[in-house]
């Protein structure tokens, strides 16, 4: 469908309501005085609280296009661009620095673990080569059933 010769919508939505305003204003011919007063203080009132339109490039900081996508930037004559980059980066910094503490916290945690199950294999009545003997683990699943 070729959609060049069809108007932008700002056009469009103008001839709409024109449109409709010229279909409302033939029947106001055969309407009592009061209720054609009231519709014109309407119709002035809704004239009055139309929106302006707001044009988007005035408000918009800059743009850059790279192929099929655009990104918003902050460039131009407003300065502080380093500034800006500066506090862009604080949470990516507070991000790392919580993700090193969780890693540290954890091989410590871990180190922690193996130290008591080194501790506990070392001074336990049995050798450590008894944990490795296949014969133990049946030991130990046998006494566990007649403790209980």
């Amino acid at each position: 469908m070729n959609t060049s010769h069809l108007p932008p919508p700002d056009v469009a939505a103008e001839r709409f309501a024109r449109r409709i305003t010229a279909r409302l204003t033939q029947g106001t011919g055969e309407l009592p005085y009061d209720i054609s007063e009231r519709l014109r203080a309407a119709r002035v009132q809704a004239v009055a609280k139309r929106k302006k339109p707001v044009s988007v490039y005035r408000t918009a900081p800059a743009t850059a296009s790279a192929g099929s996508s655009v990104t918003l930037g902050w460039w131009g004559s407003e300065g502080g661009n380093w500034w800006r980059a500066a506090l862009s980066a604080v949470p990516v910094l507070a991000l790392v620095a919580g993700l090193v503490a969780i890693n540290l916290s954890q091989d410590e945690y871990g180190t922690l673990e193996v130290a008591e199950v080194d501790a506990a294999l070392l001074t336990d009545d049995l050798p450590p080569e008894a944990y490795a003997d296949p014969g133990f683990v049946q030991f130990i699943k046998i006494g566990a059933t007649q403790s209980n």
